[in-house]
Parts: structure tokens; sequence; C-alpha cells
């Protein structure tokens, strides 16, 4: 990979995820092809190999794992401001959206609202689909890791939570272990980790340090603004798997104190399904609408940040110890396996939830089998196909 430029600037990161905050419609998982399409294949930033070890990493940490990929592109590419720049492109034209919404700024109402969010969940069919044939055909090119990936899948289309993907993930690396340990060499992707081991270890202690102490003054009554960054902090921090599993967390979070009514909930649910970027997004819009200050601008803002900075703190205290881990033989092996079940995990994904949600009769498969096909034989822009899609779902609504 001597030809990847190693270091690029803040500004290029956050020009590139900013296209990317505006156009990335269908969940963690689309997301993981967006940026496999963009950052692996078009800019090639790194090699397919540094980026399903980097998807494999994230699926472990709590937190929003395609952020947390978002974040580490950054990161690797420019830094700690390029990594700032990644968050900040990615993250804020979902928040704005959905504040904009909590304030009534909503328009997807009638047909032509629902055919627009039907054409966006069926351009993420083809997404996913497109990652999931990229990924298999360079992650699982032999019988071993195929059948990892196989078996992968069928276990996550009968048992999606959070605990059977981490299990899968593990029972991946041990049958790693053992069928590719021939395959192992000392030569695997570009990654290049701008932080320190001692920067590590600062970042993970203050995870700890205010996942204890905001729980501790809450329990104290400490004011209404600790009380909601501690919320949403915690929603962040014990979260594996990110996306749509952080849901159940935020409700106990904000509707069972009162702050939040169950239908204000729906509806910024909702709400959050019709934007692109991160699902976790959705903490701006519970922060304006909260019943006790702070609310508004200020409680947007504050939970936020509340929710991403978990997830970023433990990514911050890994990665600088993953990158030695990753260059061992065995735990190349391993990795391997890893690969092949995330895999198995876009493989299952891609019928449920994204599939089963979007393809209910012969004119979606139709679309989405265009915009598949746009993507991988003509080579389109993604965000061009995002645009034919959803006015594919408004013709498809209004006809």
């Amino acid at each position: 990979m001597s030809d990847v430029p190693a270091r690029g600037s803040a500004l290029e990161v956050l020009r590139a995820f900013s296209k990317l905050g505006v156009s990335c419609f269908g969940g963690p998982i689309a997301h993981i092809g967006y940026f496999r399409a963009e950052f692996v294949v078009r800019r090639r930033w790194l090699d397919e190999q540094a980026y399903a070890d980097l998807v494999a990493l994230c699926q472990f940490l709590p937190g929003p794992a395609s952020s947390q990929v978002g974040f580490s592109l950054g990161l690797m590419r420019a830094g700690y401001w390029g990594g700032l720049a990644a968050w900040t492109g990615f993250t804020l034209p979902s928040a704005i959206l959905l504040v904009l919404f909590a304030f009534g700024a909503s328009g997807l109402q009638g047909a032509v609202g629902a055919g627009l969010l039907h054409g966006l969940k069926l351009v993420a069919v083809a997404i996913v689909a497109q990652a999931v044939w990229g990924m298999a055909r360079s992650l699982c090119p032999d019988r071993a890791r195929a059948s990892i990936a196989t078996v992968t899948a069928v276990i996550i289309l009968f048992s999606a939570s959070s605990a059977a993907q981490i299990a899968t993930i593990l029972l991946g690396g041990i049958a790693g272990l053992w069928l590719c340990r021939a395959e192992a060499s000392t030569e695997n992707g570009h990654m290049s980790i701008p932080v320190s081991r001692g920067v590590g270890l600062m970042s993970l202690a203050l995870f700890f340090l205010l996942l204890a102490s905001l729980l501790t003054l809450r329990s104290f009554g400490a004011s209404q603004g600790i009380a909601l960054f501690e919320a949403f902090y915690r929603s962040g921090a014990l979260v594996f798997g990110g996306g749509h599993v952080v849901l159940p967390l935020l409700r106990e979070a904000v509707v069972t104190p009162g702050w939040v009514s169950d239908d204000a909930f729906l509806a910024g649910y909702g709400a959050a399904q019709a934007v692109p970027g991160p699902l976790f997004t959705f903490a701006a819009y519970l922060g304006a609408v909260v019943g006790p200050p702070p609310n508004g601008l200020g409680g947007a803002a504050l939970s936020l940040i509340a929710i991403f900075l978990p997830g970023i703190l433990v990514l911050l205290g890994t990665l600088p110890f993953w990158e030695s881990f990753r260059r061992q033989k065995r735990a190349q092996a391993a990795m391997r396996g890893v690969n092949a079940a995330v895999v198995g995990l876009l493989g299952a994904a891609l019928y449920n939830p994204v599939w089963s949600s979007a393809v209910k009769a012969p004119p979606d498969f139709a679309l989405a089998l265009t915009s598949f096909v746009l993507l991988t034989v003509w080579k389109a822009p993604p965000l061009l196909v995002v645009v034919l899609s959803a006015l594919g779902g408004i013709a498809l609504a209004v006809v």
C-alpha cells in the first residue's frame, strides 16, 4: 500500500464525510457499505483487509459502530482533527434535521412523503447488497470462511439480539483459529493509528470515570443538566451494536422519568428513519423536546455530545493496542474468522431488517435491483442512486 497517502487534511475529511452525512440512508449496516465504497474502493484511504478489521473491532465495542468506523477513518487520515471532522460531517446534517423536526418543521407527510421514505429504504437494500457482495468476495474466498459466514447469518436470522451478534463474532474468531491457521501471514492491511498507548489508557480511564461519577452525582440529586447528560452518556456507554439497539435504553432514559411522552418519542423515532446519518442523532431530537430545561438547542447539543462521547472514548482507548494485536499470526487467523462472521452479520441484516422492511411487491424489487446494477455495474455515484431511488419511490406511491 505504498501508493496510498498516509495523511490528509481535516478539511478533506470534512468534505468527504459531509457528502456522506447528507446521503447515507439506511442505517448502520448501509453506512458500512457507503464507507467501503467511498474510502476503500474510490479514495483508497485504506485497503479491504484493514477496513474489515476496523469494522470487526467496532462491532465489539459499545457505541454506534458506523460512527466509530467513520471517526477512525478520519483519525487515521488526518489525526485528531480529522476524527472530529469525520464525526461532524457525518453527524450534524441529520442532527440539524431532527432538531428542525422537533421545532415543527416536518414535511414528510402524505403519499409523496411515504413514497420518498420507501424509495430510501429500497436504495438501502442495494447499498447493503453491494457491501455484502464485495466483502464476501474478498473476505470469504474459501470453504472455511464461507461456512463461517453462513453459520453466522443463520444464527442471526433466528436471533438478532446484540448478545447473539457478539457471540457469533467470538465464535467466528474461535473458528478462525482452528480453520484459518495455515493462511496467517505477516502482511496485512495498512492502518496508521495516530493514538499513543498513554492517550488510549487515559481515554479508557475517562470512560469509566464519567460513567461512575455521573451516576453518583445524579443519585445525589444533581442538576437537571447533569441528569440529562448522564442519561444519554449511560445509553451510549451500555449499548452494543448501535443503531436500533439503543432505542429501549433511550426510552427508559427519557420516557420513564416523564421527560418525554410516548407519542413524542415515537414521532421522533419515525423522523429519525427519514434522515441520513447515524440513528444516534435521535438524541438531538429528544434533547430538544425534553420537558424540564435544558431543552431546545442547548438540550439537543448536550444530549448529542453525551450519547456519542462514550463510544469515542472507548474507541480511542482500544485502537493503540488493536494495531499490535492484529499483526500477530494467531490474531490474524482469528480475525479471518471474525471478518467472515461480520460478512454473515451483514448478510443477515440484508434480509432483516433491510429487505423485509422495504421489498413488499415486484415493483419494489425492480427498483432495488436497478439501484444495485447502477452501483455495481455502472459505478454510478451513490448520491445519484439515492436521488433516483427516492424519485422512484415517489413515482410508485403516486401512480
